[in-house]
């Protein structure tokens, strides 16, 4: 049995204690925030998209991006900074901006998004979390506007079993919210089995649940200063404001804040936050939600229920570690979504959040060895940590075990 420090507890941080508790090692997982799940786990989408996970990274995507700038309802935001690590970042995700390039990190992460819905399945089962994390899995449907754009992925899809191509009339049969929107659709894809559930609840119902294991110790609002090491190198254990932790294993699972961790032994993790918002708009009587998880491709916006509240996320604004809520944008918002489902929800109470999802260039997250005896990684998940979470905790609680990944680490390692 080792010891293990795991850094970070959101979503990915307390799937990997779950996932090292499991296989018999001794967890202490150290937070600096006073309550877990207060980064990109607070109020993100909710949605677990096990099969729509295409990188952002694609051919077009550059002279999209153009094309979004100038929309000041667009998707996209850009600050620039004086900031090579900005520059760098964007460099990469230009070289992944290739079709070939999309195209094998899709296939690997739809392997990635299976293995974690049976990662899901079998935490659920083990955990036993119960109702509160509001967990359904009504499917999710994908619709467009630009009738090309449509009949481009129909091609795609036809044929593949696993996703549904659907007629604007059937989506609004599928989802009878749709009838309430001002565009018009020119269809959509639907795929069963997606599910969607409340992040933040998850995260805290777990936490509770690791709480009461012997073999676990949790430590909120203690901030790891740095990594303790002997003379070869090997990392050793962590300092914390609290004093030092001795460990056999540190896994780095802490977002964006992991950068200046690894960077104090040589690691220079490509990370850069790419900032989302969300509102929480409260359900009553005489609303009509949509019961399917929505996302708006070409918005780039996501609806999904849970419980008796709407989450709607969306936006990437490359602005750096700036958490601030932008009004404009959340105006922005606010009219894109009175605009689509103007009957699902009170969006006069709806709460603002805006949160950093760490992203590689790639899109793909960065899992197993750091290359410094003693220190792992699980991290570089962007907008999709929800959905990886339990896969990516599962690959790094094996390796750290002395065993073999149960997935090729080919594009998902340093």
């Amino acid at each position: 049995m080792k010891h293990c420090v795991v850094i970070g507890g959101g979503v990915v941080g307390l799937t990997t204690a779950w996932a090292l508790l499991e296989r018999g090692h001794g967890v202490t997982l150290i937070e600096r925030d006073g309550e877990v799940a207060q980064g990109a786990s607070r109020a993100n989408g909710g949605q677990l998209s096990y099969r729509y996970v295409s990188p952002l990274a694609d051919a077009g995507v550059p002279l999209k991006a153009l094309r979004w700038l100038l929309d000041p309802d667009g998707p996209l935001r850009f600050k620039p900074e004086a900031n090579w690590a900005q520059w760098a970042w964007l460099i990469a995700f230009l070289r992944n901006c290739r079709g070939p390039v999309n195209r094998r990190t899709t296939e690997r992460l739809l392997a990635l998004g299976a293995y974690s819905q049976a990662s899901f399945a079998r935490l659920q089962a083990q955990a036993q979390l119960g109702d509160s994390i509001a967990l359904r899995t009504p499917g999710k449907l994908v619709v467009y506007r630009k009738p090309t754009e449509f009949a481009r992925v129909a091609a795609r899809v036809k044929g593949s079993g696993a996703e549904q191509a659907l007629s604007h009339d059937e989506c609004v049969a599928l989802e009878p919210a749709l009838a309430d929107t001002e565009a018009t659709l020119a269809g959509g894809i639907f795929t069963p089995g997606e599910a969607v559930a409340d992040c933040h609840a998850f995260c805290t119902a777990l936490y509770e649940r690791l709480g009461q294991h012997e073999r676990f110790r949790g430590r909120l609002g203690a901030r790891v200063d740095g990594l303790q090491r002997d003379a070869q190198g090997t990392v050793l254990g962590v300092q914390t404001e609290l004093g030092g932790i001795g460990a056999d294993a540190v896994i780095l699972a802490a977002g964006l804040h992991s950068r200046a961790l690894a960077a104090k032994v040589g690691v220079e993790l490509p990370l850069y936050p790419l900032k989302g918002y969300s509102l929480t708009a409260p359900i009553e009587t005489g609303h009509r939600p949509p019961e399917v998880s929505v996302t708006d491709f070409e918005k780039k916006i996501l609806y999904a229920r849970i419980g008796q509240e709407l989450r709607i996320a969306a936006m990437v604004d490359l602005v750096g570690d700036d958490l601030s809520l932008d009004g404009r944008r959340l105006a922005s918002l606010q009219r894109s979504v009175r605009a689509t489902f103007p009957h699902a929800a009170d969006y006069d109470r709806a709460m603002p959040w805006a949160g950093l999802r760490p992203a590689t260039p790639s899109g793909a997250p960065i899992l197993g060895a750091s290359g410094v005896p003693g220190l792992w990684l699980n991290v570089g998940h962007g907008a999709l940590g929800f959905t990886f979470s339990f896969a990516t905790a599962n690959i790094v609680a094996e390796l750290v075990s002395g065993r073999a990944s149960p997935l090729p680490l080919e594009g998902l390692s340093l």
